[in-house]
């Protein structure tokens, strides 16, 4: 049997099995070799060494080899930040195995739609979402075969794929290592696919501008269903031979506490977080001295929250990514952010950026405001079974970030607007289609729309409007009620407005323009 690049999956025993240069699970195994003793995750207090770290990913990877799983394939998760999870992502990336993990803040609906999509050959879930993992694979035809992360001996445990052998090449720099889901502005999640060498690239930016040393503690506290949790700090951290403080749920007062008690000297986090740690009575008091990164991601940094924590000694460094882009683009030093409020950097080594004008698709160059388009090593290799939605995200070799961006004499970028319809609560991308069409699921939402408002703490909220089917009755509590059973609670909108019918342009299109001051007023009316 052949791969999609023609190559043997099945080598005949005793040949030599070689991996790419550029792929992860040499990664650790080097570390293993030169730095065996050192502490590798502080999971809650409980703690590993890269020597024992590389030896439970080793014997996963080879469990999953044995048991059929190879190149080609994907296995889901459903789990919080863990030991457990880390080993089980090495043990992928050794086996070739493409590592899908799926957000536990999904509803069971949400949760079975995204199985669909990952096409997964098995799942394996954490104990504290078994329940959550159950309910949406009854909801799923021809569910995943599933099996417990963590349990003792999952080694032994793992489900055999029927009809299938030992996978015996060595895994590519091109086969895919995550799929990470997001939200576009489509309705419906797509699942991004990032390769070895494009997680490698991106980590080599990283280290280009924000260097991680052996020495350095790193705090990790976004969900590692993020591409951020694994690409922003704590795969750098991992090669350098650092350690990585896992976090399993953002608690600010908490999260203080353990900048202080484990020396944290690196973290990445959104606005938001930023802006609850601000806000903590502990945060004027808290021993910050060691933290010398703290980078931000997922949205612009306000320039009075920088300020915040500029007085406290800490200053930040903006960054900006997507997901598709595995996801560093653009980064601000702290020492340039007072000269350049609200801006978030140039691109980072080995990646190129360009701005496109939206109407005429010709490049800009200088000072100019455009499409940002980006180019490189780190970019994705497409979504997942969907070559039209690739087609629509690229051009050529350039990938569309749907973003728009001004540029200064300088080369400094800021972003003002987005062309794709999607806004970023607590740093979650929020596709209104995919809420609209959640809302509509109700039997008497004839139609909704869904625009975002600003928020001091979450960035930005979305407020819906809702049309009832002619002659019903819709309450906005029920339409709350509805949605909060059907979508993640990060989706649900922080208000409801029920309306005749909603506003329309000449030619039919949805007059958002109209909604979104609507919305504004609905929004300073209750604050006032």
């Amino acid at each position: 049997m052949v791969d999609a690049g023609g190559e043997p999956l099945w080598e005949l025993p005793g040949e030599p099995v070689a991996d790419g240069p550029h792929t992860v699970g040499r990664w650790l195994a080097d570390r293993a070799a030169t730095s065996p003793g050192r502490i590798a995750i502080d999971d809650r207090g409980v703690v590993i060494t890269y020597r024992d770290l590389e030896a439970r990913a080793l014997e996963l990877s080879l469990g999953l080899r044995r048991a059929g799983y190879g190149p080609g394939d994907r296995i889901a998760t459903v789990s919080g930040n863990s030991i457990d999870h880390v080993v089980a992502f090495f043990a992928c990336a050794k086996a070739g195995v493409a590592f899908a993990p799926l957000s536990w803040r999904l509803t069971a609906r949400e949760l079975s739609e995204a199985l669909v999509r990952a096409d997964a050959a098995l799942l394996l879930v954490e104990d504290e979402y078994a329940g959550l993992a159950g309910d949406a694979r009854r909801r799923t035809p021809g569910a995943p075969p599933v099996a417990e992360l963590g349990t003792t001996g999952i080694e032994a445990a793992v489900p055999a794929r029927a009809g299938r052998p030992a996978p015996r090449r060595g895994v590519r720099d091109d086969d895919p290592l995550l799929v990470i889901f997001t939200s576009g502005s489509e309705a419906a999640p797509k699942g991004v696919v990032l390769t070895h060498a494009n997680c490698f690239w991106n980590n080599l930016a990283l280290a280009g501008a924000l260097q991680l040393t052996p020495d350095d503690v790193v705090l990790a506290m976004l969900p590692q269903f993020h591409v951020a949790a694994w690409n922003v700090q704590p795969l750098l951290a991992w090669w350098v031979g650092a350690t990585v403080v896992l976090e399993r749920s953002f608690q600010p007062t908490r999260v203080l506490q353990l900048l202080q008690e484990r020396r944290v000297t690196a973290m990445m986090g959104v606005p938001t977080q930023y802006r609850l740690l601000a806000d903590d009575p502990r945060f004027a008091t808290a021993d910050l001295s060691r933290l010398r990164i703290a980078l931000v991601g997922g949205a612009t940094m306000p320039p009075a929250l920088f300020e915040e924590w500029s007085a406290r000694g800490v200053p930040l460094t903006q960054g900006y990514g997507l997901t598709e882009a595995a996801p560093n683009v653009l980064v601000l030093p702290p020492d340039e952010a007072a000269d350049h409020p609200g801006a978030v950097g140039r691109p980072y080594p080995h990646v190129d950026v360009c701005l496109v004008d939206p109407e005429s698709g010709l490049a800009l160059e200088g000072a100019a405001t455009g499409e940002l388009w980006i180019r490189g090593p780190s970019v994705f290799a497409g979504y997942l079974g969907d070559p039209d939605a690739t087609a629509r995200a690229t051009s050529g070799e350039w990938l569309r970030s749907g973003d728009l961006a001004a540029r200064d004499d300088g080369g400094v970028y800021r972003i003002v607007d987005r062309l794709k319809d999607i806004y970023i609560s607590g740093g979650e991308n929020v596709a209104p289609a995919e809420v609209e069409a959640a809302l509509c699921l109700h039997p008497l939402v004839r139609e909704a729309a869904v625009v975002a408002v600003p928020d001091r703490v979450w960035g930005e909220r979305g407020v819906a409007f809702a049309a009832p089917v002619e002659g019903a009755v819709l309450s906005e509590d029920e339409v709350l009620a509805h949605a909060r059973t059907v979508l993640a609670a990060f989706k649900v909108p922080v208000r409801v407005e029920i309306v005749d019918a909603l506003p329309r342009s000449t030619i039919e299109k949805l007059a958002r323009p109209r909604l979104r001051e609507r919305a504004l007023a609905l929004v300073k009316g209750e604050s006032a």
